[in-house]
């Protein structure tokens, strides 16, 4: 019964947030089709806002299981919410091996993580998307559940920390990304691997971000900025 009951929590949510969204925002989705590759993988985004898990996951069809932070789950509300919907506790500061089991052990069962390398909102130079290399952590669940990594690129989001951007009907333009899936290294050398996917996953973050800017004719002020920046507008 709890995996069901996870089950319905996760899209009866994911359900609520693109009604929700639909009124106040106009997503356009680049690369689709990639998103239905069967079978476990890391789906791997950068960040730019609070809004970015839900805004992703009503793109894709299948559920995941997101590392949320884990300074959200005391709240009494909040905490009840991530945890119904398959959230991981995720430590910014250190590596919970617990929370590490767990996201094996769901990869293992063909299950989708996902997962934000930057280890929070990152805009500018502390951006992959403008050079920053990606955490180690991802890499390393890749690795030793020997699961594939999807790329994901989220741009415009950041736009809803500013209030006027939710009044009805503003419709404000989000753009999500997906790129090829990048399989683990089979290099004996742990660590040799790892590095290698690690740059993998950063050229693809930097390829993508520059075909959605290309596709889309993004403008300087459609690109990430800091959540200060965004609500002070």
């Amino acid at each position: 019964m709890r995996p069901l009951f996870h089950f319905v929590a996760y899209h009866l949510a994911r359900i609520a947030a693109k009604c929700l969204l639909a009124g106040v925002t106009r997503i356009e989705v680049l690369h689709e089709e990639k998103i239905s590759a069967p079978g476990a993988f890391i789906l791997a985004a950068n960040h730019i806002s609070h809004f970015d898990p839900p805004i992703i996951a009503t793109r894709v069809r299948r559920k995941v299981d997101w590392m949320a932070m884990a300074e959200f789950f005391p709240h009494p509300v909040l905490g009840r919410i991530l945890r119904a919907i398959d959230c991981l506790p995720a430590d910014r500061h250190r590596a919970d091996r617990a929370v590490i089991r767990s996201a094996i052990e769901r990869l293992k069962r063909g299950r989708i993580v996902g997962m934000f390398p930057e280890g929070g909102i990152r805009d500018g130079a502390r951006s992959v998307l403008e050079g920053a290399p990606p955490r180690p952590g991802v890499s390393t669940l890749a690795h030793i559940a020997k699961v594939p990594i999807l790329p994901c690129v989220i741009l415009g989001s950041d736009r809803l920390y500013a209030k006027a951007n939710w009044l009805p009907l503003r419709r404000t333009p989000v753009w999500v990304g997906f790129g090829d899936l990048i399989h683990h290294n089979t290099d004996p050398d742990k660590l040799a691997a790892r590095a290698q996917t690690e740059e993998q996953l950063a050229a693809a973050f930097r390829d993508l971000y520059a075909e959605m800017r290309r596709r889309f004719s993004l403008t300087p002020d459609d690109l990430p900025q800091s959540p200060n920046e965004r609500t002070s507008r």
